[in-house]
């Protein structure tokens, strides 16, 4: 028993590891979206130029990954009602969840988008229990009011400084933030069955073509700048394909609650960029505002972790 014992637990830091990666290579795509946006570049412009240089890494490592598992690979594919649902989900997760919270970013700032899109976690816990059967703790809802307690800090800050604004973005992430904790349940399920790869493959792909068609059936094609092409190919491949990879590879070693708690890294990392990169100042508003939503989110990682 002590020989699988080490094994499963390196598995778990692993699946730590991966998951912290991930996050904090998302904490990026807030900062690249910002800095588009001066570029006078629009939502659906950006998604979609996002998604167009995403598309071919999902269709090359899904091909490589067909070949290196041919038999497995047929097995899944031969499944329409598996496949539909990946598709489902990525449109779900990575282009609806996606494009309300590029739109959110055109009203709050990038700090407070990554803090009010990271109580996903929490969601993850009101929708399971919800949807999938799974308890809700007092502790849960605990963690729940001290982190809305902190957005709300925040929030009364920029409803202040720039009105209803601040109240329409906050809308828009917060339906984002909803809709990717139902991702992370749905996702966690058909990880186990399909192997990361090939879901991540499956489910981004998707979310790729929807932007796309978006776009082209929308919003006239118009030329973008030499720079806006560069932040494209960023947010591709710095904030999309490879977090994507690492987050759906720690899925399928620890639990969705686990994955999203350790993701509470990225707005640490998003705050310190924001002020790093694009100037933004921190006020002490700021700070009593994002570390009550820190301590509501730590304290439920604790409380996940103890009962692990």
């Amino acid at each position: 028993m002590a020989g699988k014992a080490v094994p499963a637990t390196r598995s778990l830091w692993v699946g730590y590891g991966l998951a912290a990666t991930g996050a904090f290579l998302f904490s990026t795509k807030s900062i690249f979206i910002k800095l588009a946006y001066a570029e006078g570049v629009d939502p659906e412009t950006l998604l979609a130029l996002r998604m167009v240089m995403s598309l071919p890494f999902y269709l090359v490592i899904g091909l490589l990954g067909v070949r290196s598992d041919p038999v497995r690979s047929r097995h899944v594919l031969g499944d329409r009602r598996a496949v539909a649902s990946a598709v489902l989900i990525g449109l779900l997760g990575y282009w609806f969840s996606s494009y309300a919270d590029f739109k959110g970013l055109l009203y709050i700032s990038a700090g407070f988008e990554r803090l009010i899109l990271f109580t996903y976690p929490l969601f993850v816990v009101l929708l399971g229990a919800m949807f999938f059967g799974q308890r809700v703790r007092v502790r849960a809802l605990m963690a729940f009011g001290i982190s809305y307690c902190g957005l709300a800090v925040i929030f009364v800050q920029d409803f202040a400084e720039i009105g209803t604004a601040a109240l329409v973005g906050v809308a828009w992430v917060m339906v984002a933030a909803v809709a990717y904790a139902l991702y992370q349940l749905l996702a966690h399920r058909m990880i186990a069955g399909m192997g990361a790869r090939l879901f991540t493959c499956i489910a981004m792909s998707a979310a790729c073509v929807a932007a796309i068609l978006q776009y082209l059936l929308l919003h006239p094609i118009e030329p973008v700048s030499e720079r806006v092409l560069w932040l494209g190919l960023l947010l591709a491949i710095a904030a999309t394909v490879l977090p994507s990879f690492f987050m759906n590879a720690a899925l399928s070693r620890i639990s969705a609650q686990a994955n999203a708690t350790i993701a509470t890294i990225s707005p640490v990392a998003t705050l310190a960029l924001a002020v790093l990169v694009l100037g933004d100042s921190l006020t002490v508003i700021d700070v009593a505002g994002s570390t009550l939503v820190l301590a509501g989110i730590g304290f439920f990682t604790l409380m996940s972790r103890s009962r692990a």
